[in-house]
């Protein structure tokens, strides 16, 4: 469905230490660094990080949230630590969400811009 995602940054150098970071646990990496962008994946980028092309401040929506997924709970672990780590904020720490389905494994956090994220692994453990 999704060709990829781009989430606004005022600060690009900021958001690129938060994302290497965060984003290393769940098997993803920078594969492209320009001056106002860059972008992570496992084979080709798929979330965007970028100045907002009309000069304009980056802002996050409320109820927007990009959900990654993780190969298993010790990743949503270590995503969520390493988040934090990297100047991230707890928006829920990893635990199970008994709500969605028995082995829904989730965590979520804000990056250094207010954007949420969460991480998930819905496999058994």
């Amino acid at each position: 469905m999704f060709n990829y995602i781009t989430l606004g940054s005022n600060n690009v150098g900021r958001s690129q230490a938060f994302y290497d970071s965060a984003l290393a646990p769940l098997g993803y990496r920078r594969l492209e660094s320009h001056d106002n962008m860059i972008g992570y994946g496992a084979v080709q980028p798929l979330l965007y990080l970028m100045t907002p092309q009309d000069k304009q401040a980056a802002t996050n929506g409320n109820g927007t949230m990009i959900c990654l997924a993780a190969p298993d709970r010790a990743a949503v672990d270590a995503f969520h630590a390493a988040a934090l780590a990297a100047g991230g904020k707890d928006e829920g720490g990893p635990g199970i969400r008994a709500k969605v389905h028995e082995n829904f494994y989730a965590a979520y956090v804000r990056d250094p811009d207010g954007n949420k994220l969460s991480a998930v692994c819905d496999k058994a453990p």
